[in-house]
């Protein structure tokens, strides 16, 4: 299979490797200086990763404490700058501590160069961390 080469088509693939639990892809697609931003995080939690490998840190953990089920709902918005997509989607699962369902509202503005993710601001809901086993940041909170 050939490497995604619109924005949104890199987006999905990205979308499929969480899915597989395959963090280890999901992270090469990112540019080595890659910004991630969450803006709505709480106390405690990152609300910037600068760099390939503070992403790589930031994920390692995840399928251990959050498993994906499927992203419904999903609609990728075209922006005026064709290197860059507004995202909208759920993310559904469980909380692997607990069992517990998740499911969580997303709003993402991301930015691809040159076949790689460069810029994520990803616009969560922080009330969602307060359920038991959604800590997988190693958050000081």
């Amino acid at each position: 299979m050939s490497a995604p080469t619109s924005p949104a088509d890199l987006y999905r693939h990205s979308l499929r490797l969480l899915l597989d639990k395959d963090i280890a892809a999901w992270v090469a697609l990112w540019a080595e200086d890659g910004l991630m931003e969450f803006p709505f995080a709480p106390d405690g939690w990152p609300r910037r990763l600068e760099g390939n490998e503070a992403i790589a840190a930031y994920m390692r953990h995840y399928p251990d404490h959050i498993d994906l089920h499927d992203f419904p709902d999903l609609r990728i918005h075209q922006t005026t700058d064709p290197q860059t997509i507004v995202v909208e989607m759920r993310g559904v699962g469980r909380l692997v501590e607990s069992d517990a369902p998740f499911d969580m509202t997303y709003v993402a503005v991301v930015t691809v160069r040159d076949g790689h993710l460069t810029s994520y601001r990803d616009y969560w809901n922080p009330l969602a961390v307060q359920e038991p086993g959604t800590d997988f940041t190693g958050s000081s909170r």
